[in-house]
């Protein structure tokens, strides 16, 4: 597996992974992947990679999302990492996810979020295997197929980025 920049040509492989963790219903608010001129608007230009197996094929792929327009938060982005079916148990989310870390931190990213359906523990484990903490549970933050529901809050905070102590 090699761990590649995420582009416009992976979108299609990248999309159909995402749709499928659409149907899941535990991976998303969202109910229909964007196109992708949709998808690369609303994701930061930077620490977008996708895991390909060797003849090529996107395995999964992690970016990230800005929180905020203010600009006392962009060093904070919302995670996102989505694993192909048949790929899933074998280190991919956990390798898309360490590089996604080192490459925000390169970047000047001080702090990574996820929310995540609490259903969805295998995604919980993956993000607390890199680093993340739960901050703690967002009760009927959003409604899904007119249900709602609630998510945990993790949050990584970067040891490296922003750890100094200021000078006075």
């Amino acid at each position: 597996m090699t761990i590649l920049p995420f582009t416009a040509a992976h979108w299609p492989e990248a999309q159909a992974i995402y749709e499928a963790g659409l149907a899941t219903g535990n991976a998303t608010f969202q109910t229909t992947a964007p196109s992708w001129d949709e998808w690369d608007q609303g994701h930061l230009r930077h620490s977008r990679l996708v895991a390909v197996d060797d003849a090529g094929r996107v395995l999964g792929w992690a970016a990230l999302s800005p929180v905020s327009g203010r600009c006392v938060y962009g060093g904070v982005g919302e995670v996102s990492v989505y694993v192909a079916a048949d790929a899933r148990g074998q280190g991919v989310g956990r390798q898309l996810l360490a590089a996604l870390v080192a490459e925000s931190e390169a970047q000047g990213m001080w702090t990574l979020q996820a929310g995540i359906f609490p259903e969805n523990t295998a995604s919980i484990r993956l993000h607390e295997a890199a680093g993340f903490r739960l901050v703690g549970r967002r009760e009927k933050i959003g409604q899904l197929g007119g249900i709602w529901r609630d998510t945990v809050l993790l949050e990584r905070r970067s040891s490296v980025v922003g750890a100094a102590q200021p000078t006075v």
